[in-house]
């Protein structure tokens, strides 16, 4: 994924290979290689196998389909999973999963059960350990690495990958052509125990929150509100959803390519996937080089073109060299599509909820993805490979010209991390942690003249309150004392006012200096607590006990 931090004056290379210098990441990056060649391996395996199986282009396109629709179902819920507990543990089951799914699979294979439906059931449980381990995955690299290696070490996750991308589609097909289908199956699943066997050896400090855990409710919540917020973020899920459905048909539909159109076996389909692979890795690794001369929503569109370019050539040659040069072109566009996106989504998320937002990313997107492995697989098997591959080129341009509607950008630093530190105002009141509603009142004085700059300031205040968790955020002016004005909001619980201020960051809390600039009282602006209490006789509520104050 693309760097930001190659816009700065060092050079490109030991910007974006510094985070390899952390030994724990170093060692689970490097165990992660392992797993996804082991991973590249099962799919060459397993997309050949439907293709060997099965007549129905629809099933083979399937294949895709059930890796990603799993992120689409759990990756919210996996989201708030790491950022509620701890994400070393959370990637440790989820790579249990991915092994035990894997070698299960592998059984099968071996006692001759082939069943198409079997094959994607097992594909899919497999996607569902991916699902719960990438978000974790992701989220730990701020909590690994220092915050300015983290845009290096979100594109070396995806320089890895397409490094392995290059020879893992070879090394699938040479497998599968030399010693079988079993010997594949068997070799991803070793390749699967690698990063848990080093997540089981590797620790790291986590700053841990002095507020209890977030329910999977509010946690939900409290990241989707974030996200929907984040104008950075929504953008991101935009173009990252609409380019997977648009490019997916590039490597769904590339066994029915081999098949069909280059009349060819594992091997060839081997050498197409790395020549995809190599491509991706000149695109990764140029990724830096090209941010220092195109924007952020320039690059997106030459990536969306180049993909186009890609699926309307695979859809027109019957040359394995035509196509392989042109899966090289469509690589470099997907790798640089998919690090811009990344690295936005990162750098627009604080360490508190960078997990959940990571997650709807991926959602989102993996649900592009699976949603388009079947459209383009309908329309392969109801029309033509070629109108397919057409389409997704045509669609491909429309997602480059998206950009007037969703435009991707420039974000140079990541999100302030929270400051934590709060104090909690006395309250006369013996509050638990789940006493609520709280409603938060704050009075300002404010001159005529200075009335526009403070609406200003206070419209900036909902949206930075809001998306750490106050709810109904109103402005009022008294109209019997116009210069008074007063801010509520309201917290569901006395739990979550404290966690709302935890999450405030340096720049919040400037702009409260801000407002408090303008406020004209001899004493700073009054703040009341209060709880709210229903009135309703319908439902019995225990008192809360009054202790007077001394």
């Amino acid at each position: 994924m693309s760097s930001v931090a190659g816009d700065n004056a060092k050079p490109m290379a030991p910007a974006t290979f510094a985070p390899l210098r952390n030994p724990t990441f170093r060692a689970i990056w490097l165990a992660t290689q392992v797993s996804s060649l082991g991973w590249l391996m099962q799919t060459v395996a397993i997309s050949w196998l439907m293709a060997t199986i099965s007549t129905s282009d629809l099933m083979v396109a399937l294949v895709q389909a059930s890796s990603y629709l799993p992120a689409f179902i759990l990756s919210v819920f996996a989201g708030a999973i790491a950022d509620n507990y701890s994400r070393r543990r959370v990637m440790v089951v989820g790579r249990c999963l991915m092994v035990i799914a894997s070698a299960m699979l592998t059984l099968c294979v071996a006692l001759g059960f082939v069943d198409p439906w079997m094959i994607l059931g097992f594909t899919f449980l497999v996607g569902c350990g991916t699902a719960l381990n990438d978000p974790a995955w992701q989220a730990s690299v701020g909590d690994i690495v220092e915050r300015r290696e983290v845009p290096a070490a979100v594109t070396l996750l995806s320089v890895g990958f397409n490094t392995v991308r290059t020879v893992g589609p070879a090394i699938g097909g040479l497998v599968v052509a030399s010693f079988g289908l079993l010997t594949a199956f068997t070799v991803a699943t070793l390749g699967y125990l690698v990063p848990l066997a080093t997540l089981w050896r590797c620790k790291w400090k986590v700053c841990s929150s002095p507020l209890p855990r977030e329910s999977m409710r509010t946690a939900i919540y409290d990241g989707l509100r974030f996200t929907a917020m984040s104008s950075e973020i929504k953008a991101a899920i935009a173009r990252g959803t609409l380019f997977g459905l648009a490019s997916v048909a590039i490597l769904a539909l590339l066994p029915l390519v081999v098949r069909d159109q280059l009349k060819g076996g594992p091997l060839a389909y081997g050498a197409l996937m790395a020549g995809f692979g190599i491509g991706a890795v000149v695109g990764g690794v140029g990724n830096g080089v090209l941010r220092r001369i195109l924007s952020q929503e320039r690059l997106m569109t030459l990536a969306c073109l180049a993909c186009a370019a890609c699926s309307l050539a695979l859809a027109l040659t019957s040359s394995v060299a035509v196509a392989t040069v042109a899966l090289a072109v469509g690589g470099a566009g997907w790798v640089s599509a998919w690090s811009g996106l990344g690295v936005s989504v990162q750098l627009a998320s604080p360490r508190w909820v960078v997990g959940r937002t990571i997650s709807i990313y991926y959602a989102l997107v993996d649900g592009g993805i699976a949603a388009g492995s079947w459209l383009w697989g309908t329309v392969a098997q109801n029309h033509s490979l070629a109108w397919a591959l057409a389409g997704s080129a045509g669609a491909l341009v429309l997602v480059a010209a998206a950009g007037a509607l969703f435009p991707l950008r420039e974000r140079r630093e990541s999100e302030p991390d929270p400051l934590e530190a709060f104090d909690a105002p006395a309250v006369a009141l013996n509050l638990k942690p789940r006493s609520g509603p709280i409603v938060v009142k704050v009075d300002y004085l404010i001159p005529e003249t200075k009335v526009g700059a403070f609406l200003d300031l206070m419209r900036e205040r909902r949206h930075v309150h809001s998306r750490v968790g106050a709810r109904r955020w109103t402005l009022q002016r008294n109209l019997q004392k116009p210069l008074q004005w007063t801010e509520t909001f309201q917290t569901p619980t006395w739990t979550d006012y404290l966690r709302l201020n935890h999450r405030l960051t340096t720049a919040d809390k400037e702009l409260d200096e801000r407002v408090l600039d303008l406020h004209a009282g001899e004493e700073p602006p009054h703040m009341t607590l209060s709880i709210e209490r229903p009135t309703s006789s319908a439902r019995k509520r225990v008192p809360i006990p009054y202790f007077p104050r001394h």
